[in-house]
């Protein structure tokens, strides 16, 4: 029971990093502030107090078709909004990245929960390509006009601050949790990749875990929605993002577990800005896939290593296809006895 628990703190230190950066494509070309399948197992667990670490390596390849191609080559500026002009176009995005989070989860409850903050920032590399056809109407003429472009960044991304509450009774646990973005990361309006949006958001959100120590099973769910601060260097703000991501996994030792992941996204208002020439461009996608973790020992700490992956489906204007976590989290050695 003592090393189950020990792994459950562990595991929830993995699940509880809060906020990532988003892939080489800015948020008004089909990509959120929120990454979904952030959150995943044991996510509203208690965790043990004291100063914890959090990294995750991240890994996506995304392709888009014409729609959204059309929506970066107006950001970037490659397509004036006053020509009636047709593009069929795909574009592609490898993104590679660090996370690093450290934490402090507070011993003196807050409002009857755990409290805990922290702060994240991305470290990695972004590379876009972008190639089709435009043909173009400039009466009396027609043009046609072959792309093919390509864009790289090696950087930091936007600093990422979090804060939440959890409340733990018997084999129920929840949560509330707060977010947001700073905008200092590598960005341009010009410049196909990014690590960072260009624009501040804030997100806020709850969850929820059923943990039964006994049987080692769990049931996690987390929801929240993103607002989006206009992005003054291209007059774009995104609309509001509704994100919904679950766990569920099952003990298989007191080291081990394994089980299913999965997301859902779904953008609820339209873009808006002078500089939106797309229109509402809401955006969805979901995602599912296996994960599996495991807990060791640490120089008098916890460790806990997590792999999970997601294949993406009905994607709708926005880049979709698989991603893949490697979540390592180093958290305090658990006092609970047997």
């Amino acid at each position: 029971m003592r090393r189950l628990r020990y792994l459950v703190s562990a595991a929830t230190l993995g699940a509880s990093i809060i906020v990532v950066p988003k892939t080489s494509i800015a948020d008004q070309g089909g990509v959120s502030f929120w990454l979904p399948g952030l959150y995943g197992s044991v996510a509203a667990a208690p965790q043990t107090p004291g100063l914890t670490f959090g990294s995750f390596f991240y890994h996506t390849s995304v392709s888009a078709g014409t729609g959204v191609s059309r929506a970066r080559e107006f950001d970037i500026g490659r397509l004036s909004p006053t020509l009636s002009s047709n593009l069929s176009a795909k574009l592609s995005a490898d993104v590679d990245f660090i996370f690093l989070n450290p934490s402090y989860v507070f011993e003196t409850p807050v409002l009857g929960a755990q409290a805990s903050m922290g702060m994240g920032l991305p470290v990695g590399r972004s590379s876009t390509s972008l190639s089709g056809t435009l043909t173009a109407t400039v009466p009396p003429f027609g043009i046609i006009r072959s792309d093919s472009l390509s864009d790289s960044v090696t950087s930091n991304g936007d600093l990422f601050p979090s804060a939440a509450l959890k409340w733990h009774q018997g084999v129920n646990n929840f949560m509330v949790y707060g977010t947001g973005d700073t905008p200092v990361g590598a960005y341009s309006k010009t410049s196909l990749a990014n690590l960072g949006i260009g624009h501040g958001a804030v997100d806020g959100g709850a969850g929820y875990t059923y943990l039964n120590l006994e049987s080692g099973q769990e049931f996690s769910v987390v929801t929240g929605l993103t607002y989006n601060l206009k992005n003054d260097s291209t007059n774009y703000q995104n609309g509001i993002d509704l994100h919904l991501d679950w766990g569920a996994s099952q003990f298989l030792s007191k080291q081990l577990h394994v089980g299913l992941v999965g997301y859902l996204y779904h953008q609820v208002t339209d873009d808006s800005g002078a500089g939106n020439h797309v229109g509402g461009f809401k955006s969805q996608v979901a995602g599912v896939g296996p994960q599996i973790g495991y807990i060791f020992p640490l120089g008098g700490m916890q460790g806990y290593l997590n792999l999970k992956g997601y294949g993406e489906f009905a994607a709708r204007n926005r880049p979709s296809g698989y991603n893949v976590w490697l979540t390592f989290a180093i958290s305090p050695t658990s006092p609970t006895k047997h």
